[in-house]
């Protein structure tokens, strides 16, 4: 006992009481209750600690109200596609959405106007040439057409041009245009030309082609008298041109038609001959168109062959 005292005082631990110690043992389950009383309370306190507290009920915000929806600001105008993009666009199979489609009369471009009027004045200078108004040999200015005609100097110095390519004119540097005159050698020339090219034609359709279109080109051959019955000069040449474009055309040869009408045109102008002769000569011309489909229909090709070359080298037409 007294080493175990000694041993405790040595430590400075207490040994716990001895069984027969009911004080000390009272004291030891004293102890243990408070302690177990305390674990209670901090089990208590841990538990209460966990244990959320609700928090207050929160006040609801007042409601927005709605901004209003911004329009959005105009943009740059997106680049216009000219009328003439657009029409490639379209003539690709690309769609052009939202743009319609120009007319085709409103992009016609201005010079297609201009040639328009070149075309009316040309007419109206071949006429003149043809009529006489326009005198071999004398030089013609295209500001003085111009104001005759009513027209800018441009369109006349155009359709001035065109008759230089058909030798009815030439261009003189800084004056303007002389009317070519013909000789008597030039008209026989182009006559024989023309004979040499129609003939040969002619009798050979009046073997293949069929009685009624002959009959079918009476109108024209009556045309051609009608003019010539009035003096008319000018019709009487657009006239007999278009009943030899009528026969030759039976050929099928276009390039025989342009040849044939170029020479034709050439012999036409500018004439030389009296104005008292003109108008017998037109007369018998056109006589000569209705005696030429008789022969055709009737397939006499003697009399066929000689009226188209009295056609010829007797007459300019």
């Amino acid at each position: 006992m007294e080493q175990g005292a000694a041993r405790e005082r040595a430590t400075g631990r207490q040994s716990p009481p001895p069984f027969g110690d009911a004080a000390g043992a009272g004291r030891v389950a004293a102890g243990r209750a408070e302690g177990a009383v305390a674990d209670a309370g901090r089990a208590d306190a841990a538990v209460a600690g966990d244990a959320r507290v609700p928090e207050p009920a929160r006040v609801p915000e007042p409601a927005r109200v709605p901004e209003p929806a911004r329009v959005p600001e105009p943009g740059p105008e997106p680049a216009r596609v000219p009328e003439q993009g657009r029409r490639a666009e379209c003539a690709r199979g690309e769609h052009t959405h939202g743009e319609p489609t120009a007319p085709v009369q409103a992009s016609v471009p201005a010079r297609v106007v201009r040639h328009s009027v070149r075309g009316q004045i040309l007419d109206a200078l071949r006429a003149a040439l043809v009529d006489g108004e326009l005198v071999p040999g004398e030089v013609y200015s295209a500001p003085a057409l111009g104001e005759r005609f009513g027209v800018s100097a441009t369109p006349v110095r155009e359709a001035m041009q065109r008759l230089a390519v058909e030798g009815a004119v030439e261009v003189v540097p800084n004056r303007g245009f002389r009317v070519v005159e013909r000789t008597p050698r030039e008209l026989a020339e182009l006559a024989e030309v023309r004979a040499l090219i129609e003939v040969p034609v002619m009798l050979r359709l009046a073997r293949t082609v069929p009685a009624a279109r002959w009959a079918a080109l009476r109108p024209l051959a009556e045309a051609t008298s009608a003019a010539a019955a009035r003096g008319d000069r000018a019709h009487y040449a657009e006239a007999d041109r278009a009943f030899h474009r009528a026969v030759l055309s039976l050929a099928g040869n276009e390039q025989l038609l342009a040849v044939a009408d170029d020479l034709h045109r050439r012999s036409q102008w500018p004439l030389l001959s009296a104005p008292a002769l003109r108008h017998g000569v037109l007369v018998a011309d056109a006589a000569e168109h209705s005696a030429l489909l008789d022969a055709l229909i009737a397939q006499d090709l003697t009399v066929v062959q000689t009226l188209v070359r009295e056609h010829f080298t007797g007459s300019e037409g």
